[in-house]
């Protein structure tokens, strides 16, 4: 099979292209909404879920979002170039991602924030955006303009709470503001990732969780399948990744990619896809 026997976009998808050297080389820039002049802070809203249960917390998120209040980051998708060899052709492919996990709040105050799988699909649903492969957790890591040491909290009972969920993401934020992170810059290493993975087509009812790469590149977190999908600690993260991926400067679908046999390895380790999406309910 060669490249171009793969479909290539059929449906429309919000994003704008980016060209580089004349030729498309991600997409930009997804369907968020940011309303900055009427954003409610990270820490109000913080506040406001403090004491709530999973689904009553994430029907709040959700409405936040849906209203803008997120900092103008969540906008910015940058492009990440990987060049691969499959079936003895090489080939460059480049897809988009979020420059930091999912955040709302204000540029002054931002808050972030971790997800179930469901809410997390939902949320990459309202950017026109997917969730990332193992491999691309890897891809972005290495893209990054700015590495993060991670920062982790010893295991308790409280690790899947706000209080807890407020004091990673200020550590996080003063590390940003350390180095001095632009908004326009991919930032890794703050959280683990919530991944799409094949284990997922006969494990109903998980969640898949990869990453958390130390500077010397090693995760933290291998794949891992083990918990819930109502499990939530503050070390999940939720980044997104464009519906746009080129390959050679041609545009294509990312799940038409992911799930295509032949071409599945240039974004994912698991061959070719079965499981692209999480439920949404």
């Amino acid at each position: 099979m060669t490249i171009m026997s793969l479909g290539r976009l059929t449906a429309p998808l919000v994003c704008v292209l980016i060209v580089c050297g004349g030729s498309v080389c991600g997409c930009s820039s997804q369907g968020g909404v940011t309303n900055q002049d009427d954003a409610v802070p990270g820490s109000e809203i913080s506040a406001k879920i403090r004491s709530l249960d999973l689904a009553a917390r994430e029907s709040v998120i959700y409405h936040e979002l849906t209203s803008g209040h997120t900092p103008s980051w969540m906008d910015d998708f940058q492009p990440v170039s990987v060049t691969r060899t499959v079936n003895g052709v090489e080939h460059t492919v480049t897809f988009s991602a979020a420059v930091d996990y999912f955040t709302v709040g204000t540029d002054d105050d931002p808050f972030l924030v971790p997800l179930s799988p469901q809410m997390a699909q939902r949320v990459a649903d309202h950017y026109n955006a997917s969730l990332p492969t193992r491999r691309m957790v890897d891809d972005i890591w290495n893209a990054a303009d700015v590495k993060l040491a991670p920062q982790p909290i010893p295991p308790s009972d409280a690790m899947t709470t706000v209080p807890v969920f407020v004091e990673h993401n200020n550590t996080v934020q003063e590390q940003k503001k350390d180095r001095g992170v632009n908004v326009t810059q991919i930032v890794a290493g703050q959280k683990k990732d919530v991944v799409l993975s094949n284990r997922l087509t006969t494990q109903a009812g998980k969640v898949a969780i990869y990453g958390w790469h130390q500077l010397n590149g090693n995760a933290i977190q291998p794949l891992y399948t083990g918990h819930t999908d109502q499990w939530v600690d503050y070390s999940h993260g939720i980044r997104l990744v464009g519906n746009v991926v080129t390959i050679d400067g041609v545009a294509y679908d990312l799940v038409d990619v992911l799930t295509d046999a032949a071409l599945a390895p240039l974004l994912s380790d698991e061959g070719a896809m079965t499981f692209t999406r999480y439920p949404t309910e």
